[in-house]
């Protein structure tokens, strides 16, 4: 194999390795487990970190392969079985078995990925989703194995301890290998059972990588293009295309469509109000008008079917004042009267906000402003303040982008909400002579 020159630079290098790893880990645990069995996933797992490892400590020296993807492949294999060889008395591994993985993953060239038929990861997705898991568990376990979160991030996503999640996947990969689960799609009549599941993996992963909770970047396009990637997967499925997962393709486009324009050169946060619509991707959001018209052939009216009407009004619209917003507000309604959820509360107020007026909009957010859920959301205060500002009083806006600030995380929500703060603070003297 060859190398990219000589040595190179730790930062150079640990960029690379993280980019990577949320590329390729889950599709290496994957295809490590489709071969090793199901009852050797913390195998799999661990033999992609040590390869990941060995990248960090090995490339800055010898430098990066031409096809980095396939080195991290070849040492994971190549560490798995170290360690199956080692553990073959005690886990009574037979040679034969030894030998049967080390002939099936003997290419290990880029081709062989590219003819593969059946999707590794979706098959994992589905094992991991078995129904003698709990849900919680389920989900948990995908993102961990298929999509390689961290166990924070999980927890984030679940708004849960990090210990509490850490447990719970050890009892899932724990149940998984009692059950001797073989590494294939289950049968027909037992994929609805955990497809619910998987629909939720699906969009969490798209949720991390369009809001990140972490780092210093508006987006993380490569989860968001996974989850995509994987909706499609599942709703070209005959027996998975159901529907609700043809909603949550379009949802999925629609979104991601949008993506170019989320943020400016300098990587902060851009409002719909201020996006360039030439940027948005008009091809994908054909794709998702197409699945939304799948969507709409079956009974069934999900939240999923609401979430992608929403956003199939903005895809829509040609500016940001051509927005139906009142179409927006009645899906918002439909979502509420389905369950009471302060989010969609929040989101519909701020809509209602567009439709009526930012005193309307105000009215709607004190209503839900006790929810208890919403106490630590920097998204509250944040709404107050624009409604605030619309509303031509500075000074309470600053006081709710100040307080939002102090419950916001990223480097992007960050310095979206400074800068807010700022031009409020250049208006103030324009607004005490005029008072």
């Amino acid at each position: 194999m060859q190398h990219q020159g000589g040595a190179v630079a730790d930062g150079a290098v640990g960029g690379l390795v993280d980019d990577l790893f949320r590329r390729e880990a889950g599709r290496l645990v994957a295809r490590l487990t489709r071969f090793f069995g199901t009852a050797q996933l913390d195998l799999a797992e661990e033999a992609v970190q040590e390869a990941l490892m060995r990248a960090l400590h090995e490339w800055p020296f010898s430098g990066i392969p031409d096809r980095p993807d396939q080195w991290l492949y070849r040492t994971a294999r190549n560490a798995a079985l170290d360690r199956l060889r080692r553990q073959g008395t005690a886990k009574r591994l037979s040679r034969d078995v030894v030998m049967l993985a080390e002939a099936r993953l003997q290419d290990s060239s880029g081709h062989v990925f590219a003819r593969e038929i059946d999707d590794d990861q979706l098959r994992l997705m589905f094992i991991c989703c078995h129904p003698d898991l709990p849900p919680e568990a389920r989900v948990a376990l995908t993102l961990k194995t298929v999509g390689g979160f961290g166990v924070g991030e999980i927890a984030r996503a679940f708004l849960a301890e990090e210990t509490a999640v850490a447990q719970r996947l050890v009892r899932a990969k724990r149940r998984i290998a009692e059950l001797a689960l073989p590494f294939a799609m289950p049968e027909p009549d037992a994929l609805p059972a955990r497809l619910q599941s998987v629909i939720d993996v699906i969009y969490l992963l798209f949720n991390e990588g369009y809001a990140p909770g972490e780092g210093d970047t508006v987006i993380r396009a490569d989860l968001c293009g996974e989850a995509v990637r994987l909706a499609r997967l599942l709703a070209a499925h005959p027996v998975t295309g159901t529907p609700e997962v043809s909603a949550l393709t379009a949802l999925l486009c629609f979104q991601a469509a949008r993506m170019p324009a989320r943020g400016d050169g300098a990587g902060d946060i851009l409002r719909l109000a201020e996006q360039d619509r030439s940027l948005w991707d008009r091809a994908l959001i054909g794709v998702g008008l197409a699945h939304l018209d799948r969507a709409a052939r079956g009974d069934a009216l999900t939240a999923l079917h609401l979430e992608a009407g929403i956003a199939s009004c903005h895809a829509a619209a040609a500016t940001f004042e051509q927005t139906d917003w009142k179409a927006i507000v009645g899906y918002y309604d439909l979502l509420l009267e389905r369950a009471a959820n302060p989010v969609v509360a929040l989101n519909r107020a701020m809509a209602l906000s567009m439709a009526e007026g930012p005193s309307a909009g105000l009215r709607a957010l004190e209503v839900i402003a006790v929810a208890p859920s919403l106490r630590r959301y920097y998204l509250l205060p944040a709404a107050r303040g624009d409604l605030l500002e619309r509303m031509d009083r500075p000074g309470e806006a600053i006081a709710a982008f100040t307080e939002s600030l102090a419950l916001a995380g990223t480097g992007p929500v960050r310095r979206f909400i400074e800068a807010r703060i700022e031009s409020l603070r250049a208006r103030l003297p324009q607004a005490a002579s005029g008072g």
